[in-house]
């Protein structure tokens, strides 16, 4: 219990005052929600706004097993897909403007799209983020940054995470280690959720208040929990493109695998259109 109380002035003592301190960084958020409010306007809302879930975009490696090569999307694909957004209109927009739009009802363009990257690989920096500029949209890149803290081969360091924030992505948290977030202690939870956040905020020019679970893996202890946090929304693995104002922390997403084509994409895109 003295442990759970410690963590709690941390928490109140360390990010609070940084989150206060940023409140008109964070794009299209306002200084109410950066305060640590989720109070909506009281209007429940559902909109169509697909999160593409990718993780890596690279040259399958010459060992790569069977999870490698589903998990990994070939550059000229990814280019392919970004082509056919820009060239049918799609609009790549923050998780921030979609918990605008869903909790006050700020207009978002016609066709809004978020891409999202997990675990934050290296070509994620040397590939995604060129790719992305060339393309003039932005992207979601899910931390782990305990792997950025040790500066693991083959992920981002904080050098390339704080070059991607400058530029204009949402760089946000995926834990501090990528742990199973299942059957978890309080404490724990707290590590992996605040101890990423204030990983991120000591380095980005904004707070980060969005969240990925590792693998998808979470249950109502992890809800609980998450929801003591000041994290405003956390995507999942479960397949949708609907988001609501009450799915805070359970918004769905569309997995792009390695066979995922333009035409692929295309299907993803207008399955509930």
């Amino acid at each position: 219990m003295k442990y759970k109380h410690w963590i709690t002035l941390i928490f109140i003592l360390i990010l609070i005052p940084h989150f206060g301190a940023q409140s008109t960084s964070v794009e299209d958020a306002t200084p109410t929600e950066l305060s640590g409010s989720v109070e909506s306007d009281g209007t429940l809302r559902r909109i169509n706004i697909p999160i593409l879930m990718y993780h890596y975009v690279s040259e399958l490696p010459p060992d790569a097993d069977n999870i490698r090569k589903n998990l990994t999307l070939h550059p000229q694909l990814f280019a392919d897909h970004l082509r056919y957004l820009k060239e049918n209109g799609y609009s790549t927009i923050s998780l921030y403007q979609a918990h605008q739009a869903l909790m006050y009802g700020e207009l978002l363009p016609p066709k809004p799209v978020i891409l999202t990257f997990d675990d934050g690989y290296i070509d994620h920096f040397s590939i995604v983020f060129p790719l992305l500029q060339q393309y003039q949209m932005t992207g979601t890149f899910f931390i782990i940054t305990h792997f950025a803290d040790e500066n693991r081969p083959g992920y981002l360091s904080w050098e390339h995470i704080e070059k991607m924030a400058l530029a204009g992505m949402s760089m946000e948290s995926h834990t501090k280690t990528h742990a199973d977030l299942r059957s978890r202690s309080y404490d724990f939870l707290v590590y992996q959720f605040l101890g990423s956040m204030e990983s991120l905020n000591a380095r980005l020019p904004s707070p980060t208040r969005m969240f990925a679970y590792p693998v998808g893996y979470y249950d109502n202890q992890t809800l609980a929990v998450i929801s003591t946090t000041p994290i405003l929304r956390a995507v999942t693995t479960q397949f949708g493109s609907y988001q609501t104002t009450d799915n805070r922390y359970e918004m769905p997403r569309l997995r792009i695998t390695d066979e995922t084509g333009a035409s692929g994409l295309r299907y993803l895109l207008n399955i509930n259109r």
